[in-house]
């Protein structure tokens, strides 16, 4: 295989420009006057909707409503009421769990890390699952519309340790995510997995950024570039295709792709570090399409309004949404419980804050994020209906 290497490019080129800009949006993240706690359920959603926009780039079409849902009640691996389509999403989304859990800042990315990932992801799975879940692939693979031919399975292993060589070798900041452009195209290039390499990929790839430290437990720095993938998947394919004969000036137009996306991506998301959008541009709407939509009451609205407002809440804090005694209130704040609007602060605690996601309130605050032009072309729907 052709060594990894950083291509050469002028620092006066558009690459050199999209990355500084990057890095002043890096340092930006996270700042800004919206509750941590609300960016931390800003993360869950984000991390469902990742969850969905990979698995339809590989072309699965279960709906925002019926994903939701299913993560929402899904019981684990041996849940054999979920459908097909929801098994993979909700399996991508304990995949970028694990990598939450176990990946921090100046972590190595490991083989074994890359092998539970692909365990996790396509376990179970009849249409998009493999053979030998978590292990490196042992027969020769095709990738279909690609011309390209990925090395022998004699080849992965060698391949694979020198692209994770090249991961977790030390750079200057500013390379950080040049590295990540590079290192997506490489995984890709070697097709590691007999099947499942697009979704392990974009794990890999979230892995990677999570090691750079563009995540962190307070604050809204959980990046991940689907969405970039996700605006128009036959460009992905069609920049990854170009990126095959790994010449420098194809590298650099493959770099130049994904941090161009990746910088508008960071643009938008950028927006949602002010509370106030956060609470009358994107909450407060969506609470209202609930209401519409006859997914809950009026006073159920007025409950959660507040709940967003003050973002955690006691039952004293609702008296106004919800009048009368204090039973009464109990008993009304355990449906809104039980319903899966909000949720303890912590177990065994009496203070409440919304459910983001999965539950009710997410397929209306996803229409609500495209009603302000967050959503790629990929998550655009019917969105079952919803006003």
């Amino acid at each position: 295989m052709q060594s990894i290497e950083f291509p050469d490019f002028s620092f006066s080129s558009p690459l050199a420009g999209t990355i500084i800009d990057l890095e002043r949006m890096r340092g930006d993240l996270g700042g800004g006057t919206t509750h941590p706690a609300v960016f931390l359920q800003l993360k869950s959603l984000f991390q469902l909707m990742a969850s969905i926009m990979s698995a339809r780039i590989e072309g699965n079409r279960t709906s925002i409503v019926d994903a939701v849902e299913g993560a929402a009640t899904y019981t684990g691996m041996g849940d054999s009421t979920a459908a097909e389509g929801v098994k993979e999403i909700v399996q991508l989304q304990e995949a970028a769990a694990l990598i939450d859990q176990v990946v921090e800042p100046g972590s190595p990315i490991t083989h074994s890390l890359v092998r539970e990932l692909h365990k996790i992801a396509v376990l179970g799975l009849k249409r998009e699952g493999d053979r030998t879940p978590g292990a490196y692939r042992t027969t020769d693979v095709t990738i279909g519309g690609s011309a390209h031919t990925p090395p022998s399975p004699v080849a992965v292993q060698g391949d694979m340790s020198e692209l994770l060589d090249f991961v977790n070798r030390p750079v200057e900041r500013s390379y950080d995510l040049l590295k990540v452009a590079i290192a997506h195209h490489r995984f890709v290039w070697i097709h590691p997995f007999g099947n499942g390499n697009g979704r392990v990929c974009r794990l890999f790839t979230y892995a990677i950024m999570v090691s750079q430290g563009f995540t962190d437990t307070t604050k809204y720095r959980a990046v991940n570039p689907t969405t970039v993938f996700g605006a128009d998947r036959s460009l992905y394919y069609r920049m990854l295709e170009d990126a095959d004969s790994l010449k420098p000036d194809a590298i650099i137009r493959w770099c130049q792709y994904l941090l161009e996306g990746m910088l508008n991506d960071l643009q938008k998301l950028n927006r949602l570090s002010d509370g106030s959008f956060v609470l009358d541009r994107l909450l407060r709407p969506a609470i209202k399409r609930g209401v519409d939509a006859g997914a809950y009451s009026i006073r159920d609205a007025s409950a959660l309004d507040i709940v967003a407002r003050l973002t955690e809440v006691r039952a004293s804090d609702l008296e106004s949404a919800i009048p009368g005694s204090i039973p009464v209130r109990s008993q009304h704040i355990r449906r809104l419980v039980d319903k899966r609007l909000i949720q303890p602060v912590a177990e065994g605690k009496r203070s409440y804050r919304l459910v983001m996601a999965p539950g009710p309130l997410t397929p209306f605050i996803i229409r609500q994020l495209d009603e302000l032009g967050f959503l790629p072309s990929i998550l655009q729907d019917n969105f079952g209906g919803i006003p």
